[in-house]
């Protein structure tokens, strides 16, 4: 049996795609340039706010098209916005809100790590699963390397003292996959999230899942 379990936030627990895309295109409004199709955001999120800012202008402008500059003052703008409301037009995925209470109280241990920002990434958490459900609950923070690197989920296995090889890690993107693997932990891929299952099988998840429940399946069983 698995003794921890940590969870990516955006794909995962949270349907942040709408919310992502708001304020990303707001944010792009605001700085002249024209919007990006919400579904585009899922291959163009997962990899922290200074990516994304990348990813949106070579997305509206070209890889040549612009400067650090425009990098720095796309991402004030979406900051200020995602701050002011980090929980707007985030939902829950169906039954998962269940699956990580039903974890809880077999005594699993429960952590969230995400590459968003940690005040953003801790309002959304609570607003969603309210407080105490998760034993620790990280986005990025300064001299922590954002995921893949693996620094942030071995930090959660010291703090809760469970060793690596005791944690299922799940996530939605291969980023999650690699963070995993790096960690020294089994890794889970979920098909609601924002990437597809050749993404998950090509980075090498342990298992890959369509529903919420099937993680209670797996950290309850000995299916290692």
């Amino acid at each position: 049996m698995y003794k921890a379990c940590i969870f990516d936030l955006d794909g995962t627990l949270a349907n942040t795609l709408a919310s992502i895309a708001n304020f990303a295109n707001t944010a792009l409004e605001k700085c002249g340039y024209e919007t990006i199709p919400v579904d585009k955001y899922r291959y163009l999120v997962g990899n922290g706010a200074v990516r994304l800012m990348h990813n949106m202008l070579d997305t509206v402008c070209g890889a040549d098209g612009y400067n650090e500059e425009d990098v720095r003052r796309l991402r004030e703008v979406y900051d200020a916005l995602y701050e002011e409301n980090p929980t707007l037009l985030v939902t829950n995925y169906p039954g998962m809100r269940e699956t990580a209470e039903k974890l809880k109280s077999t005594g699993i241990k429960m952590a969230v790590l995400s590459n968003k920002p940690h005040n953003c990434t801790t309002a959304i958490v609570e607003a969603l699963y309210g407080r105490g459900l998760f034993d620790c609950c990280y986005g990025q923070r300064p001299k922590v390397a954002r995921k893949p690197a693996p620094d942030g989920a071995l930090l959660i296995a010291d703090e809760l003292q469970i060793e690596p090889k005791d944690f299922l890690y799940i996530g939605d993107t291969n980023t999650d996959m690699k963070t995993g693997a790096a960690a020294g932990m089994d890794t889970v891929g979920v098909l609601w999230g924002f990437r597809d299952e050749k993404e998950l099988k090509e980075n090498h998840a342990k298992f890959i899942i369509e529903r919420p429940e099937q993680i209670y399946r797996i950290a309850a069983s000995c299916m290692r």
